[in-house]
């Protein structure tokens, strides 16, 4: 009987280790990252080989580099309306398995939010996987030359020559808002230029003030703070609360609002110039791919490495704005008819309306 059980004994622990080994391999097969093996396809909204092409391939190098189990990224075109396209794609025809991911520009919002033609979905809907090149802090200023060296002072003038690229142009917008809040009397629009053009402008006196990047001007006019050649008069936050350390101590647009009308009509340039350039998924997208893509682009973000990766690739420094600003930012996107009215009178080559 001893010669019996040694063998069933034997056969019995046998299989015992190999139902361990099977309920292991079973657990590890479940617990294989949801993205391994598998590509994501990105749909970008314009033609390939464009800065907004570079920028994007910069993010998604890094996003391939944080997701769990590093699957396999492609690119595929799809320009039209200036990225409307894409986004009626992404919204309505796109599969929401957290394989397909959207890069449209920041015209996807405002298109929208200003009643353009064509549009067929709901930003507020989308999900954000954040932007490279959002958020930006503008600053105002004036060439001393001109003698307005204090905000009273800017405030009693009349006819000031601000410059300006173009009517629409992000700096002509946050230029005329700026006019509007501050009742600046008689301010006159100067386009046509390309930004450095526009600061030659103002030492040659063509124009006596601009809205620009804080980076901008600490980059390539930085002498123009230690030598104090220009009055710098305030700031424009975006996102809000995010200050640029050499502008810092200057007050910020909103604190002149007198309405709420003004500062939503604020909020919402803020809101159309924060979303940049963003990665966004299609609605109903899986909330554990949502999740796990958010969190693999933030790391990306923070990777050391990368803002010399988008500067080689986009040719500029990123503006990070991270997944949860953004889509808060979007949900909290002011859309008062009354509101939306007065910033396309801003935006446009109208006179400045009264407030």
């Amino acid at each position: 009987m001893i010669a019996q059980t040694k063998p069933a004994g034997f056969f019995a622990w046998f299989g015992y280790g190999v139902a361990a080994l099977g309920l292991w391999s079973g657990l590890a097969f479940a617990q294989a990252p949801f993205y391994q093996g598998k590509t994501i396809t990105v749909i970008q909204g314009r033609e390939p080989g464009g800065t907004g092409d570079m920028r994007s391939r910069a993010v998604t190098q890094f996003l391939q580099k944080y997701i769990p189990g590093n699957p396999t990224i492609i690119h595929e075109y799809m320009a039209g309306g200036g990225g409307l396209r894409a986004a009626n794609h992404i919204f309505s025809a796109a599969k929401a398995d957290g394989l397909t991911i959207g890069s449209v520009s920041s015209g996807m919002l405002s298109t929208a939010v200003l009643g353009g033609s064509g549009v067929k979905y709901d930003p507020v809907k989308f999900f954000y996987l954040g932007s490279p090149d959002g958020g930006a802090q503008f600053v105002f200023y004036t060439r001393k030359e001109a003698g307005i060296g204090s905000l009273e002072k800017l405030r009693e003038s009349s006819g000031i020559r601000i410059g300006a690229q173009s009517v629409g142009h992000s700096n002509y917008n946050v230029g005329r808002l700026a006019a509007y809040v501050l009742r600046l009397k008689e301010a006159r629009f100067v386009t046509g230029y390309a930004s450095p053009e526009i600061d030659a402008a103002l030492l040659r006196g063509e124009v006596d003030a601009r809205f620009n990047q804080a980076d901008s001007v600490v980059q390539r006019n930085s002498e123009w703070i230690e030598k104090k050649m220009m009055d710098w008069h305030f700031v424009l936050e975006i996102p809000r609360g995010v200050k640029h350390p050499r502008f810092s101590h200057l007050p910020e647009l909103e604190s002149f609002a007198r309405s709420e009308k003004e500062r939503g009509v604020i909020a919402l340039q803020r809101a159309f110039r924060i979303i940049g350039s963003p990665l966004i998924l299609p609605p109903g997208t899986p909330r554990e791919q949502v999740n796990t893509l958010q969190e693999a682009m933030s790391k990306g973000f923070k990777d050391p490495q990368f803002p010399k990766e988008f500067k080689k690739l986009a040719g500029d420094d990123p503006e990070i704005v991270m997944p949860d600003v953004l889509e808060r930012s979007i949900k909290e996107l002011p859309r008062d008819p009354e509101i939306i009215e007065l910033l396309k009178i801003l935006a446009g080559p109208k006179p400045l309306p009264a407030n």
